[in-house]
């Protein structure tokens, strides 16, 4: 595995470089050696976040901690990480996504205010699959919905994680 590791805020020690690596090193029983690991660490007042990134085909395994101490952060990435691959593990092999992943391993809150403020714009490649390979990204990224191309219709879908466990699927009328 090749890590990428910067820092917003940070300036990123010898130290947090040597314990990404061993603690997110452990990753590699699952990965083959050409996947790249994108980690970012930064600091925000007394919060220390991590955000790990791993791109694979068709899929991007995504988490993100906060504490007050940055390894521990590290900690809690690595285990978040682990259990997203042992969930999904059967899910994508299921869909043939495995190219990314050894043989082995395959056999914040803000106050309320008044006035509406678009703080963050994201772009991003849409690419057409299906609403269960759509919650599966969803899943693998940690959040709680998934804009998509739905390969049934060729129309731009969501999908949303409902509560009791259950997901949601919008689509557009005409």
């Amino acid at each position: 595995m090749r890590f990428i590791i910067s820092g917003k805020n940070l300036e990123v020690t010898d130290s947090m470089r040597k314990a990404v690596t061993e603690k997110l090193g452990k990753l590699e029983r699952y990965f083959t050696p050409e996947t790249t690991v994108h980690v970012t660490m930064s600091v925000e007042k007394e919060r220390q976040k991590i955000e790990v990134t791993i791109p694979l085909k068709g899929n991007v395994i995504r988490s993100e901690q906060v504490s007050n101490d940055m390894y521990v952060s590290i900690d809690l990435v690595e285990e978040v990480i682990e259990r997203q691959l042992r969930k999904y593990k059967q899910k994508l092999v299921d869909r043939h996504q495995d190219g990314s992943f050894k043989k082995e391993f395959l056999e914040n809150e803000t106050e309320p205010t008044d006035e509406i403020r678009i703080v963050r714009t994201k772009q991003f490649d849409i690419k057409p699959m299906y609403p269960e390979d759509a919650c599966v990204q969803m899943e693998l990224l940690g959040h709680t919905f998934f804009v998509f191309l739905n390969a049934e219709n060729e129309q731009v879908s969501v999908v949303y994680k409902r509560k009791g466990g259950t997901y949601g699927l919008i689509e557009p009328e005409f």
